[in-house]
């Protein structure tokens, strides 16, 4: 067999770049993995003569198609929609739906690349895939909700299966997209089937999916502090966002005797210096999510807090953060604030939602650090239990499925340090992660020749 000569990192990625013009985010993601798995592949030739990074960088392939809809006036509207099939390495392709203006295809290859690895982790057999739209759900009603993606799946629909391609629900899909989603599959195929997972417990869902990815971060990040000797009783924590991932991340850092001091969405963030606790995280959820209100809206319901229009909450004094809202939303400058004030670890509960200078300020400053595709997993890990119930026909108990979430996230932390830990107590779980996930995928991929 001839052997491939080595190209280097930066010869990796001018290649990477020339194949993606104008993709910023999926050229981000394949550098933070590259730089630490060249270093892993260094002495293992059969990577490199068989290019596997080369092809995990490469989807397996993308889809791109138009969504026609009618909104409630009468007018044609059309929108762009894609479904990105990463690496079905070592299970079905698994991974989110998107419904956001800012949805692009170099949006959708960086989370179905992410996905790969973050599926790995979970050690459930799915591959990594990813899809949406550039629709925007808000303001749009019920109905017209109902017709966009009822066409969304007339197309979507020959791409997928319970085999084959599994998405749930991700940024502006819920549940109720979700089973329009479902009952728009069941219509054309006639079949029942798990082809979608997120959906709702009367028809084939899972227990604790919607609370899964929020608090499968704050396990994570509890494991991190036990390395410590440390847990979250009196620890103070800031997060962004306040959708799913956050308001259960909140929830789950009170239920472990933390204070969270901060909230927030696309206007700014609030500041609640007395703690944001049960009460007013559930009025958050039913402001935000049944009521679609503002979070500066918070502030006139808790007057002891302050509204920050604008802004991310990243220069909040605190023990602890958790980035929850989107990609790129905690920039360099944002790391070392948080580092100066004396946070000692941070849990990703959004996918890449720190910059590679952030990355690069915290690994230097050696902080618990955990990536997206690490500490976030527990969504799709139930993802995959749901998966599972639905082959079986059955379900599980909560309880059930709150140990095996913790299981999954406790072994995923393991195989962090396994390759992540650099001596000295320090554990770099960005590399751990990023070569624990790559070594899975890779060897599987080995195992199949070239395919």
């Amino acid at each position: 067999m001839a052997v491939t000569d080595h190209v280097d990192l930066n010869g990796f990625m001018e290649g990477v770049k020339k194949r993606n013009p104008y993709q910023p985010e999926f050229v981000q993601a394949v550098q933070e993995v590259a730089e630490d798995i060249f270093d892993f592949m260094q002495d293992k030739e059969e990577y490199h003569s068989q290019q596997i990074l080369r092809r995990i960088a490469e989807p397996d392939r993308v889809v791109s198609f138009r969504v026609c809809w009618e909104d409630d006036n009468g007018n044609i509207r059309v929108q762009r929609g894609w479904r990105v099939q990463n690496n079905n390495a070592i299970g079905p392709y698994k991974g989110g739906i998107r419904f956001h203006p800012s949805v692009t295809e170099s949006v959708l290859k960086f989370l179905a690349f992410e996905q790969t690895f973050k599926n790995a982790l979970t050690g459930l057999p799915m591959g990594g895939g990813k899809g949406g739209s550039n629709f925007n759900p808000k303001g749009k009603s019920v109905r017209e909700i109902m017709r966009f993606c009822q066409s969304f799946m007339t197309e979507l629909y020959r791409h997928i299966g319970a085999d084959i391609d599994v998405p749930a629900g991700d940024i502006g899909v819920g549940g109720r997209e979700i089973g329009f989603m479902f009952g728009q599959y069941k219509r054309i195929t006639n079949n029942f089937t798990g082809v979608l997972t997120g959906k709702g417990l009367e028809w084939g869902g899972s227990l604790i999916r919607t609370e899964a990815t929020g608090y499968g971060a704050v396990y994570f990040l509890a494991n991190m502090l036990a390395t410590k000797g440390e847990d979250l009783t009196g620890k103070t924590a800031v997060i962004s966002g306040s959708g799913n991932v956050a308001t259960h991340a909140a929830e789950k850092i009170v239920q472990l005797g933390g204070k969270v001091l901060t909230l927030s969405d696309s206007g700014g963030f609030i500041h609640d210096p007395d703690g944001i606790n049960q009460e007013k995280i559930d009025w958050v959820k039913t402001h935000k999510t049944h009521r679609r209100g503002r979070i500066e809206e918070y502030v006139e319901a808790f007057p002891g807090a302050t509204f920050h229009a604008g802004k991310t909450p990243w220069g909040v004094p605190c023990d602890v953060a958790l980035p929850c809202a989107t990609q790129n939303e905690l920039l360099g400058e944002d790391a070392k604030m948080l580092v100066a004030n004396g946070c000692r670890a941070v849990s990703e509960g959004a996918n890449m939602p720190t910059d590679l200078d952030g990355v690069h300020t915290f690994k230097h400053h050696k902080i618990l650090y955990a990536p997206g595709k690490a500490s976030n997993a527990g969504g799709v890990a139930v993802s995959g239990l749901e998966m599972s119930q639905n082959s079986e026909r059955r379900s599980w108990k909560e309880e059930e499925l709150q140990q095996m979430l913790k299981d999954i996230m406790s072994g995923i932390h393991n195989s962090c340090i396994k390759y992540g830990d650099q001596g000295g107590g320090y554990i770099d779980y960005v590399k751990g992660a990023n070569i624990a996930g790559f070594k899975k995928v890779a060897d599987a991929m080995l195992a199949f020749g070239v395919v």
